[in-house]
């Protein structure tokens, strides 16, 4: 499959916030993440991609395919799960995943009917298929939100924040089935939660002010970190010194006292111990620090 590539992308709007800034990805087939905070550009980056808004400068291809130009032949191998969408609560999920699939084109009520009973075994809401919508928890009606995008057996699949607000249990089913939808298509997957990257995607960017900070494997990212964070306990009022003295990239609490994450390039001594570094530092050093700067 034709991996998706990003060129120089732009996206400034009518208040003067540039919220895409000469971005440019190439994203293989399987799950790549995209990391950032609120505000990073992310949502702004994938309407642009799923043609729902319009980029200033630059441009998408799959292979042969513009998507900035030719949105109607994108719709067609597309699939969207935006952060927040909407649902008919008295509705059941069958029938509405039916209808769907009409709006999409699909007209033969034979193929459509399996189509629709596929898709309902895939996201485990078979056996809940005649319960209205307004019943499901947050974890079923993501998992009906993936079985709308796949209607079209879509060769590029974005997904907007879908983790988010799911307990445990629901988050490791969505990761499970993400995981067996990557095998054959392209999967985006925009996130501000470190964990889902981890665990899920192969590849990954992260982006602030609508900049690519860094691209690469996860694995990749880390070992570029390692033996560079450092942590240290202290006490309250020594916090800001230590902010004005170190590049302070995290600080929790651990039983009501600070613990800090610096990023040095050399053992900062003073009592500073090297942490084994996970996905985590690396967002934090990339967001909060000067790496790469």
């Amino acid at each position: 499959m034709t991996q998706l590539s990003i060129s120089n992308l732009s996206k400034t709007y009518s208040n003067g916030v540039k919220a895409l800034d000469q971005i440019s990805l190439d994203i293989p087939r399987g799950m790549f993440g995209l990391l950032g905070p609120n505000g990073a550009g992310k949502s702004t980056l994938m309407r642009t991609i799923a043609t729902l808004q319009e980029a200033d400068e630059g441009r998408i291809r799959l292979g042969d395919l513009d998507l900035l130009k030719e949105k109607e032949e994108v719709r067609k191998i597309l699939g969207y799960l935006p952060q927040e969408f909407g649902l008919y609560p008295k509705i059941s999920a069958e029938v509405l995943l039916n209808h769907l699939a009409v709006l999409k084109g699909l007209t033969k009520k034979k193929e459509r009917q399996e189509l629709v009973g596929q898709l309902l075994h895939k996201t485990n809401l078979y056996d809940d298929r005649k319960k209205n919508l307004g019943g499901f928890s947050g974890g079923m009606k993501q998992r009906f939100g993936i079985a709308q995008a796949l209607l079209t057996n879509p060769q590029l699949l974005i997904v907007d924040e879908p983790t988010a607000g799911l307990d445990p249990v629901e988050r490791n089913r969505f990761y499970k089935l993400l995981c067996e939808l990557g095998a054959h298509c392209i999967i985006i997957l925009s996130t501000h939660i470190v964990q889902d990257v981890k665990e899920l995607c192969s590849k990954m960017a992260i982006i602030r002010q609508g900049k690519v900070l860094v691209q690469g494997s996860p694995l990749d990212l880390m070992e570029e970190v390692q033996g560079k964070v450092y942590k240290k306990q202290i006490s309250v009022d020594e916090l800001e010194d230590h902010k004005q003295e170190f590049e302070v990239i995290a600080d929790r609490l651990l039983m009501g006292q600070p613990i800090i994450h610096i990023y040095s390039e050399h053992p900062p001594g003073n009592g500073f111990i090297p942490l084994q570094v996970e996905l985590e530092e690396v967002y934090f050093s990339h967001v909060f620090g000067k790496v790469g700067k």
